[in-house]
């Protein structure tokens, strides 16, 4: 199975650190990192990934193709039309379509998600109708061949669920358990539901600025996919 993970500048680490985690125990899994171009690719936690693959010279037909989401970075991204055509090239032959955090959007930019039901970050979620996509709460959203996470930490949750879906629930469930998947936050305060008023207010000012809605309008309307009231 060819998983193409398409990377862009500075997207956050642990997005598709995640999802990798469970999946690497899957035999034959087979993966190429794709951006603008080959080489380091900068993360958000200063650690580099080496894009293996160019926009050019990935592999056309991938059975996966997966995008990890960021802040402002991934709003940048979406700015990029060479980069949300070759997401849309492997999209059409991939088997599954997939994304953690706001790489939703991107899929969405795409035009890959019109229709579909997507999981986003809490704060950005409501972004998805931009593209034509039906934003749900839950932290892992499968509908037809489309399956994302929600925000940063959901991609171990929505690895393992692709693992189940790839070679079964018995197999995840080992999966899990090697990887000692048990999280006990240490504060509760992982969603806007869980949080007092205070906290949830500072965090909403401090998401505004990094996930900036406007530019998710803008690449809407440049792709021909803005929604009317999105």
């Amino acid at each position: 199975m060819k998983i193409a993970c398409f990377l862009y500048p500075d997207f956050t680490t642990i997005d598709l650190v995640g999802p990798l985690s469970p999946w690497s125990h899957i035999p034959g899994v087979e993966l190429e990192f794709v951006a603008a171009n080959k080489g380091p690719m900068a993360t958000d936690s200063r650690l580099s990934v080496l894009a293996t693959h160019s926009l050019d010279s990935f592999t056309p037909n991938p059975d996966v193709i997966f995008v990890p989401g960021a802040g402002r970075p991934t709003f940048d991204a979406m700015q990029n039309d060479a980069f949300l055509d070759a997401i849309a090239r492997a999209g059409a032959q991939a088997k599954w379509i997939t994304s953690v955090c706001t790489g939703s959007l991107i899929l969405g930019a795409a035009g890959l998600l019109e229709g579909y039901r997507a999981a986003c970050h809490w704060y950005a979620r409501p972004y998805l109708e931009k593209f034509g996509a039906i934003p749900d709460d839950r932290r892992v959203v499968i509908d037809r061949n489309r399956a994302s996470g929600g925000g940063v930490t959901a991609g171990i949750d929505f690895g393992l669920r692709m693992a189940a879906e790839w070679v079964g629930e018995d197999t995840a469930r080992l999966i899990e358990l090697i990887m000692e998947y048990a999280p006990e936050p240490p504060f509760n305060t992982g969603r806007p539901e869980l949080v007092d008023a205070q906290t949830l207010s500072i965090a909403k000012q401090m998401a505004a600025q990094i996930m900036p809605e406007e530019l998710a309008t803008i690449a809407a309307k440049r792709r021909g996919l803005l929604h009317l009231g999105a």
